[in-house]
């Protein structure tokens, strides 16, 4: 059976909310008619991304779009449909399975750039399907969303979920980018 969503809130207060720092433009105004507080839901496990330290991220790289399993625009078409059928060779594996979040955050994070300044070009991580009663582990949802911070989105341009017998929902294929010289 599907939960029921909570609708405490209009599409309104919602929309308020979301808008709530944004400055309009010179001569509108925004109407700012509804104050309902927003109650944030507390989960036992965060999904916030760890902080990391400032120092490590490139805050020189340009504005990078965001990857979504398996879709990044500008890839070539044939390089996509092979990593999402599994059939780039896979250079080299990450296991993740019984790792902390900030452990395996670390983890992730220096297995990239070891394969990355390699010269790999199909990795595998393999996070684990977590418990499907409760929506899947913690790095099994948390891994799409380090993959998008920096250092690691200026190395990938994509990653589709693995077949299964590589891990199925529970892994990752990774395509690198190619390291310049």
């Amino acid at each position: 059976m599907a939960k029921k969503r909570d609708r405490d809130l209009s599409d309104a207060d919602l929309l308020s909310h979301v808008f709530r720092d944004v400055a309009p433009l010179p001569g509108r105004k925004i109407s700012r008619a509804s104050q309902t507080p927003i109650r944030s839901k507390c989960s036992q496990i965060s999904l916030t991304p760890i902080d990391r330290n400032p120092k490590t991220i490139h805050q020189h790289q340009p504005k990078l779009l965001k990857v979504q399993n398996g879709n990044v625009p500008g890839l070539d078409k044939n390089l996509s449909r092979k990593l999402r059928q599994g059939r780039l060779d896979v250079e080299a594996r990450l296991d993740l399975h019984g790792l902390r979040q900030d452990d395996a955050h670390k983890a992730l994070e220096e297995f990239l750039g070891r394969a990355y300044n390699a010269g790999k070009r199909c990795v595998l991580v393999i996070t684990g399907k977590g418990t499907l009663s409760q929506g899947g582990g913690i790095l099994k949802n948390m891994v799409p969303h380090w993959l998008n911070e920096l250092p690691n989105r200026g190395r990938i341009l994509s990653f589709a979920h693995a077949k299964p017998r590589d891990g199925g929902t529970g892994a990752l294929y990774i395509l690198l980018k190619g390291k310049r010289s």
